[in-house]
């Protein structure tokens, strides 16, 4: 069941609402509300500003406002699924069929139930027959009582306990035209009855109506008898009694007419399945709300997203946003740009790229779990905002944060079996598992690498394997081989060793190699660091102890971060007291593997270096290309 819904603009065009048209009456608009009400607090639903009941003598109206920016469509999908807006339900098609479970078709399921149902209707004819037999098997013994009532006083009187009582009228036989009558009449198609079918189950022959017309009571009947208040012996109360004996009989004559014909258990189905139909087939105003389609197709909230080519950036401090690509105006060559976002002195842009608002993010945590987005799912921001911290966006754990996020456009969007996600951990071991096994979305998120105790993810990234990986330690060494050195494995294998460590050390960075004109920017904890041409990382054997990337000494100190670098760019240096310094790759020289390296910042005493990151170009630059008339066009 689905409530009726449509979308109003609001603010002049600036704001969406949902609006509220009707609800399936067994959904209560105050619950309703307060659900709502309470998914917004809780932020599982993201996008709401206000709620408005709008509701009166005209008909139902709910009004739902949404923030600026939000899709609409997404807002009322999530509704849809958390809220009673929507309600469904789903038909186990699998029935035990002989005593073996079996999944069966439309047709063989309606046989089953029908099967199912004759089987219910007999054992409870059955079962009223059984009871019907004993109550009038009472009734029986009190028509006897009435219709010598004045012999059965003088004994009860007689006797000087009820034992004797009982036994003296059970000792007797007893004369009754009523129950004589009863038992000997002809039915209406002119057949006789055998007072045997009238009898309780267990009855011993010696109780009852002999050939001779006589009585026996039973030990139930004449117990019954003697517990028979006086009020009974009013006439009314015997009219009563014997009014209610002839009622059992034609019970018990129809309940052994339906065991008797199996059509009239057929014609007892359809007539409860008909006031079924009366009773819950329609709603208290009549109408049906809930219509039968031949042609139904459940709509994915995907299906009413419009393509679009959406610029995604993701700072450095976790906040992830989207903004249209047509935003970004084409500019004549020289010209300044725009600006991606907003961010604080202590943040930067750590990724922006270019995706369809159908394309996956792939979001690693430390933990070697693989959680996906949607680019649609982004929420949408304006170049002065910051976006939403991505933390927040997925099920993690306690103590797991996101540290990887890699966008699936191009070649990778339709997750080829021949392309590969690498990855690495601090203690060295790397693993390359096909892209194709990661396209089976799931909400709580899946197992990527799986993890020994005390080891975490570094790194991950996309290649076609065709690419070198380098592995960076913080003790100061390098190793760099060709990735298909590493066999594709499963999502649950552990991987295999991709460099080899001393006690103590561990694996801080992992690099592809793009392109021989990249160089590689090391950085030690004591300040100093250097720029190495990535030609001078020679290629190994995976599972090595690998080269000299930086001279590990006392004034170094411990490697705390590697990063791929051209000569334009920039980076912004960290410090473990919060003190960051933004410098230019082309102002550190570029030295040998073996050396030193030089100062890259002044630290306070006390104070160490905790990374570097490279910045991406925080404009419109970064999102848009030349064309060959000297004016800038969005990339595609």
């Amino acid at each position: 069941m689905r409530a009726k819904c449509h979308f109003e603009d609001i603010d002049r065009g600036q704001r969406t609402a949902i609006v509220v048209d009707e609800i399936p009456y067994q959904v209560n608009k105050k619950t309703l509300q307060e659900r709502m009400a309470e998914l917004v607090h809780e932020k599982k639903i993201e996008g709401i500003s206000h709620i408005q009941d709008e509701s009166d003598k005209s008909g139902m109206r709910l009004v739902i406002e949404l923030k600026r920016g939000e899709v609409p469509e997404v807002v009322l999908n999530n509704l849809y699924k958390q809220t009673q807006l929507q309600d469904t339900f789903g038909i186990n098609m699998v029935a035990l069929i002989d005593g073996q479970p079996k999944l069966c078709n439309l047709k063989d399921l309606i046989q089953v139930f029908l099967q199912h149902r004759r089987e219910v209707v007999t054992r409870r004819t059955v079962f009223n027959l059984r009871k019907a037999r004993e109550r009038g098997h009472v009734l029986e013994g009190l028509a006897v009582a009435l219709a010598n009532i004045d012999e059965f006083i003088r004994i009860i009187r007689e006797s000087p306990t009820p034992p004797v009582a009982k036994a003296e009228l059970m000792n007797r036989p007893w004369d009754s035209s009523l129950v004589r009558e009863m038992l000997t009449r002809a039915r209406e198609d002119g057949t006789v009855i055998n007072a045997d079918d009238y009898r309780p189950e267990g009855l011993e022959k010696q109780y009852g109506m002999h050939a001779d017309g006589l009585y026996r009571l039973s030990d139930t009947q004449a117990q019954e008898i003697l517990q028979m208040r006086l009020q009974r012996l009013t006439g009314l109360e015997q009219d009563k009694i014997v009014n209610e004996y002839r009622e059992v009989m034609a019970e018990i004559d129809d309940l052994l007419d339906i065991l008797a014909k199996p059509q009239r258990v057929s014609t007892i189905i359809s007539e409860e399945l008909t006031a079924l139909r009366h009773e819950f087939g329609q709603t208290k105003l009549g109408a049906r709300r809930s219509v039968i389609e031949h042609n139904a197709q459940d709509l994915a909230t995907e299906d009413l997203i419009t393509p679009t080519d959406m610029v995604v950036t993701l700072s450095h401090s976790g906040y992830i946003k989207s903004q249209p690509l047509n935003e970004y105006r084409a500019q004549k060559r020289g010209g300044r740009g725009k600006q991606a976002t907003q961010t604080k002195e202590d943040d930067w842009i750590d990724q922006l790229f270019i995706a369809n608002t159908h394309d996956y993010l792939l979001a690693f945590s430390n933990r070697g779990r693989l959680y996906w987005l949607k680019v649609w799912e982004v929420p949408a921001g304006s170049r002065g905002s910051r976006g939403r911290p991505i933390v927040n966006m997925f099920p993690l754990a306690e103590g797991e944060k996101i540290n990887v996020v890699l966008p699936l456009t191009g070649e990778f969007r339709s997750f080829p079996a021949d392309h590969y996600v690498f990855m690495a951990t601090s203690m060295g071991t790397v693993k390359k598992t096909a892209l194709d096994e990661f396209n089976n979305p799931r909400k709580a998120g899946i197992i990527a690498v799986d993890l020994d105790a005390g080891d975490y993810l570094i790194g991950a990234a996309l290649t076609d394997g065709k690419h070198d990986v380098m592995l960076f330690s913080d003790g100061g060494k390098a190793v760099r081989f060709d990735e298909n050195d590493v066999r594709p494995m499963g999502r649950n294998a552990r991987g295999v060793r991709g460099m080899m460590l001393d006690e103590g050390q561990g694996v801080i960075a992992m690099l592809v190699a793009e392109d021989e004109q990249q160089s590689v920017l090391t950085a030690t904890a004591n300040g100093y660091g250097k720029r190495t041409p990535i030609g001078e990382y020679t290629r190994h054997g995976r599972g090595t102890k690998g080269m000299i990337a930086i001279q590990q000494s006392e004034r170094n100190g411990k490697v705390v971060a590697a990063t791929l670098v051209h000569a334009d760019d920039e980076i912004m240096l960290i410090t473990d007291r919060g003190v960051l310094v933004r410098t230019r790759v082309s102002e550190i020289r570029e030295l040998g593997r073996a050396t030193q390296g030089v100062t890259l910042i002044g630290l306070d005493e006390g104070s160490k270096l905790s990374g570097l990151q490279r910045i991406v170009e925080n404009d419109a630059g970064a999102a848009e290309g030349e064309d060959t008339n000297g004016s800038e066009t969005p990339a595609s």
